[in-house]
């Protein structure tokens, strides 16, 4: 019994006294931010039939469904083609900020806000990529994931705090103004005003404590709390990858195609999945190939879950899921899909292979400006003369003086 407790200290002091996988909730943090900016920055052409006032999905037709399901999107607020476009651009602007972890209790939320709004405007363009950025976007909110590869932890190394500058100020004073705005007008359902009215008081009281009692106990429960729900998030993250691999396994095994090994033969006929027709005729064309694929992904997907406590089996398994999304990728033409997919399973990457990889992209970022620098020989220019050979002899002083 008293070591079942100790045990239990422990763990709850592990827990509640750190975030946990910090290299991890980084590059989840990366991989959606990117994911989701990519997709933005690709779709600019066609935003307003996607998202915006050209759309087939009307503004009537949104606001009927966010009022049967209780979702949340801001673009509901106006019909005007100002107020898409505003928030257009600052879902891309939100999307890079968290990318390079720039204020990212912040941008994080607005990242979040800049999700939801444009996915729940037009529920019918998305598909399951679009579906693991929906909620990722909401656990990031939770997650201390700016620890690490990010301007804040740049800026805490430097200015000894994350708070430092107006620039944090200024973006929570613009968030409580639209805050307030939405909460006065009756904009938001009752729980997303009480959720966003959480997570703004909640900064802002980090704010308070961590600019003027950093040492304190204020402080210090403040991180207790942090941690606690960084830890819950990645946690939810995690069980939600395994979920999904666990589920779509499952339902593949019940379908009669799967069951034959000839799935992965139907999609790769289909002129909307073959970007590349005669890459997609090749591997149409050897049914052993097409078999092995397809009873593979099944057993990969539906053993993973299982392999978590086993570090080796579940890195092998882990390499072959990624290197099935980059199939899916080029083969299927769903690029966006699989970003999405990967930045999800990179939250089970060992954090010995995430340091090794970080102190590898330091080297070369230092290595780089260096070799920009060097000074680059002209072909026409003499090559120097190479130093005469030491031969251990002194020369003559007579000859130095030339009167030898």
């Amino acid at each position: 019994m008293r070591r079942a407790r100790a045990a239990l200290a422990r763990a709850v002091a592990e827990v509640s006294g750190q975030a946990l996988g910090p290299y991890q909730s980084a590059v989840v943090r990366i991989g959606f931010a990117g994911t989701w900016l990519f997709f933005l920055l690709r779709e600019f052409p066609h935003r307003a039939e996607l998202y915006g006032p050209d759309g087939p999905w009307s503004q009537e037709l949104a606001q009927r469904l966010l009022d049967s399901n209780g979702a949340f999107t801001v673009l509901t607020w106006s019909g005007s083609a100002l107020w898409f476009e505003t928030v257009y651009a600052v879902a891309v602007l939100a999307s890079a900020g968290l990318l390079l972890g720039w204020r990212t209790r912040a941008t994080s939320v607005v990242f979040m806000i800049g999700v939801l709004s444009l996915q729940n405007r037009s529920v019918f363009m998305g598909d399951g990529g679009d579906n693991v950025i929906h909620l990722v976007a909401i656990y990031l909110v939770l997650t201390r994931c700016a620890q690490v590869w990010s301007l804040d932890a740049r800026r805490a190394r430097k200015r000894g705090s994350v708070t430092a500058g107006a620039a944090g100020p200024v973006l929570w004073g613009m968030l409580g103004a639209v805050f307030a705005y939405g909460a006065a007008t009756g904009r938001f359902g009752p729980g997303w005003l009480a959720a966003f009215a959480a997570v703004w008081v909640a900064c802002g009281l980090w704010w308070l404590v961590d600019r003027h009692e950093p040492e304190g106990e204020g402080r210090a429960a403040l991180d207790v709390l942090a941690n606690l729900l960084h830890n819950a998030g990645m946690l939810v993250i995690m069980a939600e990858v395994c979920l999904i691999y666990a589920t779509a396994g499952w339902y593949k095994i019940q379908g009669s195609r799967w069951q034959d090994g000839t799935a992965l033969y139907y999609p790769l006929g289909l002129d909307y999945f073959t970007p590349w027709p005669g890459l997609s005729a090749l591997l149409a064309g050897s049914g052993t190939l097409v078999m092995l694929l397809s009873y593979g992904t099944v057993a990969v997907q539906v053993a993973f879950p299982f392999t978590l406590f086993n570090r080796r089996i579940k890195n092998v398994l882990l390499v072959l899921m990624m290197a099935e999304h980059a199939g899916i990728a080029v083969l299927l033409g769903l690029p966006f899909f699989s970003l999405a997919m990967i930045a999800a399973d990179a939250v089970f990457l060992p954090t010995a292979f995430l340091v090794w990889l970080g102190a590898r992209a330091a080297a070369l970022r230092v290595a780089a400006p260096r070799a920009l620098r060097r000074p680059e020989r002209s072909p026409a220019e003499p090559s120097p003369a190479p130093p005469p050979p030491e031969t251990g002899l002194r020369p003559d002083p007579a000859l130095e003086r030339g009167t030898g």
